[in-house]
């Protein structure tokens, strides 16, 4: 085995920096199923955000909210190609600048600009407490979105009086080719996935909306089964509110989501004791005695249902039934010789002749 995650199976929805987020897993030893949920498309041309900085530079804010470092940066790029610039940087040079983090405290000095305080945890929960407090009513809020709209940050600064200029730098749209995404649901609902990520709310809603007939059966799959890991909190409403349980790190990182990830998934993993071997689950992997083996599908669905039995006698048509192709009852049969042989130790599983299967473990 090498590293935390080794034969676990993630699943990454994101777009963008999806490679960076499929590498910080791969090195912590994760398999990795890539199905993009959304694409992102930058508006340097678009209508409603040309109207929005041109209302701003003739009517400069007194606060700008720079919620991500991609999108404030692409917002002075598109003003750079309008001819608008210099008005937006000298609109902004005397408002009170309020960077959710880092990077976007980066952006905001690389426009030229200096931040007044940003939070340490990262979120907009802080940022708009310190707005609150500091006092909003009559005063002129822009607000960089990215993507997203931000119903609950926005309307809370218009019910404390603000007006608010919302400007929004990119927009998200279905992925150009759904299939990969498909794949991934099916994967999930195959038992074929460990746990799932998430790193924006348009794609957790995009994966929801793409299962079609198939929701039921995928927020079930989510709730029970798989480790559902969101970047923060509004990346987990609409996952939330469909009553999916979903991990958050402390802050809205990415390496941070996976470090969470690292941890959580391995102390979630079924572990029993079989024929005097220690065996740990994965979605598509064992580990026996700590020696990595892996299974494929049709041989784990067979140990899946075993598990579930705990030592009790399964009969050959629950366990077709359990089977991803279906087929006749020696498919059961061949799924167990290669699942014996997976698991590198045959008497772990046992036949009862004219009964089924069971694990060599004491009955539940």
């Amino acid at each position: 085995m090498t590293g935390p995650l080794a034969g676990f199976t993630i699943g990454v929805t994101a777009a963008r920096r999806a490679d960076e987020l499929i590498a910080l897993l791969e090195r912590k030893g994760a398999s990795v199923l890539h199905g993009p949920a959304i694409r992102i498309l930058p508006l340097p041309d678009d209508a409603t955000l040309h109207q929005a900085t041109s209302a701003l530079v003739a009517a400069p804010v007194d606060v700008v909210v720079a919620t991500t470092a991609i999108g404030f940066r692409g917002w002075f790029e598109a003003a750079e190609g309008w001819g608008l610039a210099g008005r937006l940087h000298r609109a902004l040079s005397s408002a009170v600048v309020l960077p959710r983090g880092p990077k976007a405290k980066g952006a905001v000095r690389a426009a030229g600009l200096v931040e007044t305080w940003s939070p340490e945890s990262e979120s907009n929960a802080e940022l708009l407490q310190y707005l609150l407090r500091m006092g909003v009513a009559g005063k002129r809020v822009a607000v960089q979105l990215h993507g997203e709209p931000l119903p609950d940050f926005v309307n809370t600064l218009a019910a404390a009086g603000a007006d608010v200029v919302e400007i929004p730098v990119y927009r998200w749209e279905p992925p150009a080719d759904i299939r990969p995404l498909e794949s991934l649901i099916d994967a999930v609902l195959g038992g074929q996935v460990d746990a799932l990520t998430f790193t924006s709310a348009p794609a957790a809603a995009s994966v929801l909306r793409t299962a079609g007939d198939r929701y039921g059966a995928l927020v079930e799959a989510l709730r029970r089964n798989v480790l559902v890991v969101g970047v923060g909190a509004i990346t987990a409403g609409p996952l939330v509110a469909a009553g999916i349980p979903v991990v958050q790190p402390v802050r809205s990182r990415i390496g941070s989501m996976v470090r969470e990830l690292a941890v959580e998934l391995p102390a979630r993993a079924t572990r029993l004791r079989i024929a005097s071997r220690e065996m740990e689950m994965r979605a598509s992997a064992v580990v026996i005695d700590g020696e990595l083996r892996p299974v494929a599908p049709a041989p784990m669905a067979v140990l899946r249902t075993l598990v579930a039995a705990r030592g009790r006698v399964v009969s050959r048509q629950e366990l077709l039934a359990a089977l991803p192709s279906g087929g006749e009852e020696h498919a059961v049969e061949t799924a167990i010789g290669r699942l014996r042989t997976a698991l590198g130790s045959p008497q772990m599983v046992c036949t009862v002749v004219k009964r089924g299967y069971r694990l060599a473990m004491e009955p539940a």
